[in-house]
């Protein structure tokens, strides 16, 4: 998957390397460590994006940011985890509701 050109460089920490990985059954969420430059300062930021793991009619593993009904309280929970190490990872982080 490719990201689209922005005039805004964004680059993440090791070579895209996820900072840690919550994990409850099929469903994950990846915390990323960036990294941005605004008004000649690097200033840095985490993102998380979510997935779910399964097996097509074909036996062979896939990957999906849809969810089921039954998956909804485990990405609720991988979800919250990330939050919470964000939240608590440095103190000075500020964590905002949008």
């Amino acid at each position: 998957m490719t990201q689209p050109k922005t005039d805004i460089a964004v680059t993440t920490t090791a070579q895209n390397m996820p900072e840690i990985k919550f994990r409850a059954g099929a469903i994950s969420a990846t915390v990323w460590k960036n990294q941005t430059e605004r008004d000649g300062k690097v200033v840095e930021y985490r993102t998380v994006s979510f997935e779910r793991n399964y097996k097509d009619k074909n036996e062979e593993w896939k990957k999906t940011n849809s969810l089921r009904v039954n998956d909804l309280p485990r990405a609720s929970l991988v979800l919250q985890k990330a939050y919470e190490y964000i939240a608590l990872k440095d103190s000075t982080t500020e964590v905002s509701a949008v």
